[in-house]
C-alpha cells in the first residue's frame, strides 16, 4: 500500500506541475515578464480553461489524499 501511495504521489506531483503550467497567465505576473502579456484573447477558450481548472483541482485532491495517506501509514507503521 505504501509503494502504491508513493507512486501515486510522484505521478500526481508531475501532473499537478503540468496542469498548473498549462494555465493562461492573468495579470502582470511572471508570465508577462517573459512576453506572456502580449497574447491575444484568441489564444484560449473558456471551456478549455474550465476543464483545465477541474482537472487541476482533481489532481490536487489526489495529491493531498496521497500525502495524508502516506503520513498516516508512516505514523502507524
Amino acid at each position: 500500500m505504501q509503494l502504491f501511495l508513493q507512486v501515486l504521489l510522484i505521478v500526481s506531483s508531475f501532473l499537478l506541475i503540468l496542469t498548473v503550467l498549462l494555465h493562461r497567465g492573468r495579470g502582470g505576473g511572471l508570465s508577462s515578464l517573459f512576453g506572456g502579456g502580449m497574447q491575444s484573447s484568441l489564444s484560449g477558450s473558456s471551456v478549455v480553461e474550465k476543464n483545465l481548472d477541474r482537472i487541476t483541482v482533481f489532481v490536487g485532491a489526489v495529491w493531498v489524499i496521497s500525502i495524508v495517506g502516506l503520513g498516516l501509514l508512516v505514523k502507524v507503521g
